[in-house]
Order: C-alpha cells, then sequence, then structure tokens
C-alpha cells in the first residue's frame, strides 16, 4: 500500500520526467526527489539552520524571507548555489547526479566533495583516487567513468550515512533527526 508520501513523491518524479524547464530534465528529476526530504516549512531550535523552508536556511541565506520563499525561488537557488557550482549538470547517470545534489545540499559543496571522494576510492578500489584534487571537474569526470553506477551510489549512500553519524556524535542533541537522515542516505 503506498503512503501519501510515496505517491507524492512518484508524482514529483514523474512531473520531473515530463518537464521541460530552463534547467533541464535532470535537474528537474533531482530537484524532484530532493524537495521531497526537504519539506516545507520549520523552524527547529536544535536544527542550526534556524528558520528553514524547502531545505533553505535562514542561516545560509540571511537576506531571505524564509517564510515566504517560493518553490521556484527555492528551485532557482539549488540550480545555482549547488546544482552548477558542484557541475552536476556534467554527470551522465540521472541517479548519481541526484545523490550528489542531495549530499551538496545537506553538507555543503565542499563536504559533499569529500563525500563523494570517498565514495569513489571505495567505488574503484583506489585508496589514493584524487588525493590531493579538490575541484569537482575532475570528480565529476571519475563519477562519469565508475566501473559500476550501482557501487558508487552504495558507496555515496554508506558515506552520507557515515557524515549523519558523526554529527549525532557530535552533538547529541541532533540525534533527533538520525532516522530521518539515515532514510535519507540510503533512498
Amino acid at each position: 500500500m503506498c503512503t501519501r508520501r510515496t505517491l507524492a513523491a512518484m508524482l514529483c518524479v514523474f512531473l520531473a520526467a515530463c518537464s521541460s524547464s530552463r534547467f533541464g530534465r535532470k535537474f528537474d528529476y533531482s530537484f524532484s526527489r530532493l524537495i521531497v526530504v526537504e519539506g516545507g516549512y520549520v523552524n527547529d531550535p536544535v536544527d542550526r539552520g534556524g528558520e528553514t523552508k524547502y531545505g533553505i536556511s535562514k542561516r545560509s541565506y540571511p537576506d531571505i524571507d524564509i517564510k515566504n520563499l517560493t518553490l521556484d525561488q527555492a528551485k532557482g537557488i539549488y540550480y545555482k548555489d549547488f546544482w552548477l557550482k558542484t557541475k552536476l549538470d556534467c554527470v551522465r547517470n540521472y541517479e548519481v547526479a541526484s545523490k550528489l545534489l542531495d549530499i551538496a545540499v545537506n553538507f555543503g559543496p565542499e563536504r559533499a566533495y569529500e563525500i563523494a571522494q570517498r565514495a569513489l576510492r571505495s567505488a574503484y578500489r583506489d585508496p589514493h583516487l584524487l588525493d590531493g584534487v579538490e575541484d569537482w571537474d575532475t570528480l565529476v569526470r571519475f563519477a562519469n567513468n565508475v566501473p559500476s553506477n550501482e557501487a558508487f551510489l552504495a558507496a555515496l549512500r554508506s558515506e552520507q550515512a557515515a557524515a549523519y553519524r558523526e554529527i549525532v556524535s557530535r552533538r547529541e542533541p541532533m540525534n533527533k533527526f538520525l532516522n530521518v537522515w539515515m532514510n535519507r542516505a540510503y533512498k
């Protein structure tokens, strides 16, 4: 039996697949998956981001009226500040691009790069892969040539989950988010 959330997610994916927006199908697909987990307006005192809507936080965007932020405005922010900045438009596999966007949004592009780098090392079985390299162009080139997208996705999910556990280990009140984060990581 499908839950409302599952049906909503399926609808988002379907609409993205039919989309012809200015952002492109791959971004629309990734955004539709992302927005299901980011949700609407919250202002949880435990969350360091503070006031947040569609995953856009007041802490990161102090000049934006978060409460009145529209979905289209959030989409534009994600496209400019995350999708393009991390070169995800160049990632060929939709699922890989979508997972990398999710990680970049949740951890920031710099930390997402580290998580993706560890996952690539695992997928390529090379502990020194990308040592000393810190640019998304190179990471995307390797991501597009992994021996197995499924293995790379599994490694990304595992590294994302490990990063969430690390947050909780450093800041106990964040434990209240752990189950949701684990579901997000392995989605």
